[in-house]
């Protein structure tokens, strides 16, 4: 699997899925940014920004390179993110009472969202000083959602803010913890890329 995973065409592929994921997620985004103070329009948009930190580790990949603290941003947001909305869209579903085409469809992509950061886990350089700017950039951003109200509006969710906010604190540091065994810890697996050996 690692061997298509570090194929040059396939990342080349994967840069374009995830730049037009970006550009979509952000257009998503647009009607709650219109209703919210520009001083939080960067917190907003959590996985088009999760995204676009992949498309920029992506092109450092294409260009024989590696930019560390995109890595660490891109693995800590992508998994968490990817999985917040797996969490959220099943949520909506079951306050809905059924099956909703485009919550289903945005379970899937996010679902792909994580998985992808974690495949390539084997792949990042990522150090200590990456990943503690990795883990304030997610926990500020907690603080942003759920303190200052910011959390992305999926109707009939906002009366169980409270509980939402708890479990993503908890998802936050699952997540921190996956990065650091997958990247940090002294017997992770590593692999390079073909033009690196």
């Amino acid at each position: 699997m690692y061997r298509y995973l570090a194929n040059r065409s396939f990342l080349r592929l994967l840069f374009i899925v995830n730049l037009l994921g970006a550009v979509y997620g952000y257009i998503w985004y647009i009607p709650q940014l219109k209703i919210t103070e520009p001083r939080f329009w960067v917190f907003v948009p959590d996985s088009p920004t999760a995204i676009l930190f992949f498309v920029f580790v992506l092109m450092a990949w294409l260009a024989k390179k590696h930019w560390p603290l995109m890595e660490a941003l891109a693995f800590v947001c992508l998994v968490k993110y990817g999985l917040w909305a797996v969490g959220m869209n099943i949520a909506y579903m079951i306050n809905l009472g059924y099956l909703d085409t485009m919550s289903l469809t945005l379970l899937t992509s996010h679902g792909l969202m994580a998985v992808q950061g974690l495949v390539y886990a084997p792949f990042y350089r990522i150090k200590y000083e990456h990943f503690a700017i990795a883990a304030i950039w997610v926990l500020h951003n907690d603080v942003i959602d759920y303190l200052f109200g910011q959390m992305p509006i999926y109707g009939g969710l906002d009366q169980y803010i409270t509980t939402i906010g708890y479990c993503t604190f908890w998802l936050t540091i699952f997540v921190l913890w996956t990065v650091y065994e997958k990247t940090l810890k002294k017997d992770s697996f590593k692999l390079e890329f073909p033009h690196e050996a």
